[in-house]
């Protein structure tokens, strides 16, 4: 087996993970490492990987399914569904619709019923400056919130919605109808329980509409002090990306920004697989997609008035 190893590069996650060639067959034994890694550290980085689409590929499945991008079609590697590309980059002449792509805090696929398992990006083209991703851990979120808050939040869900991706009304129009048409409105628990390590995780964000039984003053109160404590950055690792680098998440207990700190004018060019999750979240019909029971109530009553 390769000599891995793997070196903490922030408190609360992230690895460097090194002595491995990614262009290679992973023997079960070094597969089985590195997937202990990711599960101790959460965010792996693995540096100088000149991967091929179809190395990275390869990589990528021996850590589960790939999603082939159903929810947004139109911005896929034109030979390998399974590759979204992430770019400010034009394509056939016009501006890339992924060039903001990740602008707000988010778990990736919330907005569907499936959110990811994890994802792997590799960095093909970087600005001189900046263009900076960062990583918060989940687990810490919840686990330092206070025991009384925990038992509030425990059995709550949240609407999260394709709608609040940040920069989508800068996308083509017609390719926003249709991502918006294949995505209605999900909920999913407030508190998640990671499948593989037991732990328990809070999934906010700033991709969730409200939280299902509050009104929406309520909601907003309690979202906006849950996205603020999982953003401490005592809970975060922020990663200056390097030309090949390859970085692995897991989705299930993170959430991820791409700042925009950079120059758009300088090319930038990021290739992700995605991993498919467990089904997690249910389709709301359009009615249970409200948050304001009082207004509902208003509403209905004003009707028959």
């Amino acid at each position: 087996m390769s000599t891995l190893q793997v070196k903490p590069i922030g408190y609360a996650l992230g690895a460097e993970v090194t002595g491995v060639d990614l262009r290679r067959p992973l023997e079960p034994a070094l597969k089985d490492a590195i997937n202990d890694a990711w599960l101790r550290h959460l965010v792996l980085v693995f540096p100088g990987q000149d991967l091929s689409t179809n190395e990275q590929i390869a990589f990528s499945r021996c850590f589960g399914d790939l999603d082939k991008h159903e929810f947004q079609p139109r911005y896929t590697h034109p030979d390998h569904r399974e590759i979204l590309l992430v770019t400010n980059k034009l394509i056939d002449g016009k501006p890339s619709d992924t060039r903001n792509t990740g602008r707000n805090w988010h778990t990736d696929l919330t907005f569907t019923s499936r959110p990811a398992k994890g994802a792997l990006l590799l960095c093909r083209e970087k600005p001189p400056v900046g263009g900076d991703t960062m990583f918060a851990n989940m687990y810490l979120a919840y686990e330092t919130l206070s025991q009384r808050m925990r038992a509030f939040i425990d059995d709550m869900e949240a609407i999260h919605d394709a709608s609040l991706v940040k920069g989508l009304e800068q996308r083509d129009p017609e390719k926003v109808a249709d991502m918006k048409r294949r995505n209605p409105p999900v909920a999913h628990k407030v508190v998640q329980t990671h499948p593989e390590t037991g732990r328990r995780s809070l999934l906010v964000g700033q991709r969730i509409r409200g939280i299902i039984g509050l009104s929406d003053a309520e909601s907003a109160a309690l979202l906006g002090f849950l996205n603020e404590h999982a953003e401490s950055p005592e809970f975060i690792y922020r990663h200056r990306w390097t030309v090949n680098d390859l970085v692995m998440w897991d989705n299930r207990c993170t959430q991820h920004i791409a700042l925009p700190d950079f120059d758009q004018r300088q090319p930038r060019l990021m290739l992700r697989c995605s991993l498919q999750g467990e089904v997690t979240g249910r389709v709301l019909e359009p009615a249970a997609a409200r948050t304001d029971d009082r207004e509902a109530l208003m509403q209905m009553l004003a009707a028959v008035a």
